[in-house]
């Protein structure tokens, strides 16, 4: 919890706890469903190992600089255990500017840089970012 709340700027959204089916949940996140996105962790009493097994890949934060995103949060991502596994730059074969950070148990979160969008009655709109700089 502490690595998505502190490194990533998420806040601790709710607990629940379960000593009868011995488990615990913690949500996170930038904001509550349904507006944002929630990632539910969860605590299985006496586990202290999970396989992160090939079925997942990563999950993906919108941000509006990924390189300033990186730089904001590269200490306490590795004081807390994670890394910055690839630094900011474009996508292999694209032009989307992307990073990745992998969380204390390896498992890895996507940096990738919004977009503005001009529609044609001149209108303007960022697409959401989940910014951990906004928050931080």
């Amino acid at each position: 919890v502490d690595f998505y709340t502190q490194a990533l700027g998420m806040t601790l959204l709710r607990t629940t706890q379960r000593p009868e089916q011995k488990y615990d949940l913690a949500f996170v996140g930038y904001g509550s469903n349904p507006e944002q996105a929630e990632i539910e962790l969860t605590y299985n009493y006496g586990v202290d190992h999970y396989e992160l097994g090939s079925a997942y890949g990563h999950i993906a934060l919108g941000v509006t600089d990924v390189a300033a995103t990186c730089e904001a949060v590269r200490a306490k991502t590795a004081t807390l255990g994670g890394a910055i596994t690839r630094e900011a730059g474009p996508v292999k074969g694209g032009s989307s500017i992307i990073a990745f950070i992998t969380d204390p148990d390896g498992y890895k979160i996507e940096l990738i840089q919004t977009k503005s969008t001009t529609y044609d009655n001149r209108r303007q709109s960022d697409a959401k970012s989940t910014d951990p700089l906004h928050s931080a």
